[in-house]
């Protein structure tokens, strides 16, 4: 039986936990503030909750198989999960609006032969089949092994199987989600709709690979699924079937530096009450960000393992609006509506560009979960906005206006019916997460030469492994479930673990 020491209690770091524990390990989790979660968090006020990161989940199977694999209650003995249908209701600025059915791609097609016209919907199911390609191609290599040493193969490799497009005088294949767009789908509200995908993750389509098809198809193929109680009951659920695995926790334990010995991690040094503390370990998981990670073992060296690689850059945050409105939600809202921004570029150089901001109309993401656990009784409502913006922005009152703005489409009477509203920025992701400027790590895709893959699991310090959304595979709530399964592995089966069959 190994002790392990895990730094923080993200859900990737409270998933490798409960696996490491299963397998017959001494589990303790070192957390600085004084809950679990990570960015998966919740405010409550007056009778209210809002979920203060993701609201919905894509592939619950990750946590399915965490459950199973660490005992015999499943997960659906410790949370409801419900499917949402429509998936998403869409507005976009010319006045057509759209809602998808869930997991159906003939529903989809016949939408939008509807909404935009006869053959988009052929175009986006045509795309579609490309993008379950490159899902195919890289679902393996990119969810579920350890990074590979070859890296620069899956940088290089474009998976995505662009079609033949003339352009001036030339044959040429989108290499790009908005070359995908705009060649393969042919139609402005087609491309926002791809697009949009992109942006809840903070990447540019201008520069965000084709391969980010994926993140669309994950949705159609998987399905969109709500927590009833809100996503916070997932990590509740998580927290608890760690603890019933003898996981300890010790909240409010500032961990200051790894400690090493002959050449490898060997515990953890803490700080406040037990400053000068050294919990000694023999592997230690670090679910931190980079910055984080090297300052905690001396510096990127740690980062230094076989399969590092190039550090993203230019990662984004969200900024978050939640709402609290006096009326019911009306029967038959969509749980989920994306709110496009009437100017694609003008909006994708203000975040993307030299002079960052949040746009003057920007894509709006509305959440209305009308879960009665939600409000204080069923003649209320909590909603929530949020919007991407650049890590570090300096919020001001008049950006959260804007998303008030802009969710009156989606919420006809929103400002007659609001009775209070709180605003959660980049600083207050970077207080409760410790990542710079609030920025949310997006999921590891391929191409792009290695911008949007992560560090991997294993580090240039024997016995350190790094787990979460700043390790491979990436950010995301199922990505986190599976960079908890590739740590554990490492650690139980050593560095030939090659991911599950």
């Amino acid at each position: 039986m190994a002790r392990i020491a895990v730094i923080g209690a993200g859900m990737g770091a409270m998933a490798a936990a409960a696996r490491l524990a299963v397998a017959g390990h001494r589990v303790v989790v070192y957390e600085r503030t004084r809950t679990y979660g990570g960015a998966v968090r919740r405010f409550e006020r007056d009778g209210f909750f809002f979920d203060l990161g993701p609201g919905l989940l894509t592939l619950p199977a990750v946590w399915r198989d965490l459950f199973v694999k660490t005992g015999r209650e499943p997960l659906e003995s410790c949370v409801e999960l419900v499917q949402v249908d429509p998936s998403s209701r869409h507005l976009f600025a010319d006045g057509t609006e759209i809602a998808l059915p869930n997991a159906s791609r003939a529903g989809v097609v016949s939408a939008l032969d509807e909404a935009f016209g006869a053959g988009a919907g052929a175009r986006w199911g045509d795309f579609l089949v490309r993008a379950r390609e490159a899902w195919d191609r890289t679902r393996r290599p990119l969810l579920e092994e350890p990074l590979w040493p070859n890296w620069q193969v899956l940088a290089e490799r474009e998976p995505y199987p662009s079609v033949p497009h003339k352009r001036l005088l030339r044959t040429r294949r989108a290499t790009t989600l908005a070359e995908v767009g705009a060649w393969e789908l042919r139609d402005a509200r087609l491309s926002a709709l791809l697009e949009s995908h992109a942006l809840a993750y903070g990447l540019d389509p201008r520069t965000a690979p084709a391969s980010a098809a994926v993140l669309p198809y994950m949705e159609h193929a998987f399905g969109t699924w709500y927590v009833r109680g809100g996503l916070r009951e997932l990590a509740r659920a998580v927290y608890e079937r760690c603890l019933a695995r003898k996981v300890e926790f010790v909240f409010g334990a500032d961990v200051v530096r790894i400690v090493e010995k002959d050449g490898r991690a060997a515990g953890v040094e803490l700080a406040g009450s037990a400053a000068g503390t050294v919990a000694e370990a023999d592997f230690v998981v670090a679910g931190v960000a980079p910055g984080v990670l090297d300052a905690l073992a001396s510096g990127p060296a740690a980062r230094g393992g076989a399969g590092t690689v190039p550090p993203q850059r230019g990662a984004a945050s969200r900024l978050t609006v939640l709402a609290a409105l006096r009326g019911g939600r009306p029967e038959g809202a969509a749980h989920r509506t994306v709110v496009h921004a009437p100017d694609r570029d003008a909006e994708l150089s203000r975040l993307f560009g030299e002079h960052p901001g949040l746009a003057a109309t920007p894509t709006v993401t509305v959440l209305r979960p009308g879960d009665p656990a939600s409000a204080p009784d069923a003649d209320h409502e909590a909603v929530t906005l949020t919007a991407t913006v650049p890590s570090g922005l300096d919020v001001s009152g008049q950006d959260v206006e804007r998303l008030l703005d802009v969710a009156e489409r989606a919420v006809p009477g929103l400002r007659d019916r609001l009775l209070w509203h709180e605003a959660r920025t980049p600083a207050d992701i970077a207080e409760a997460t410790g990542a710079a400027g609030g920025a949310v790590p997006a999921p590891a895709l391929a191409a792009a030469e290695g911008r949007l893959l992560h560090p991997s699991n294993g580090t240039g310090l024997p016995g350190l492994f790094a787990v979460g959304g700043w390790a491979h595979p990436g950010g995301g709530l199922p990505h986190a479930g599976m960079s908890g399964a590739l740590v554990a592995g490492l650690v139980v089966e050593g560095p030939d673990f090659r991911g599950s069959q």
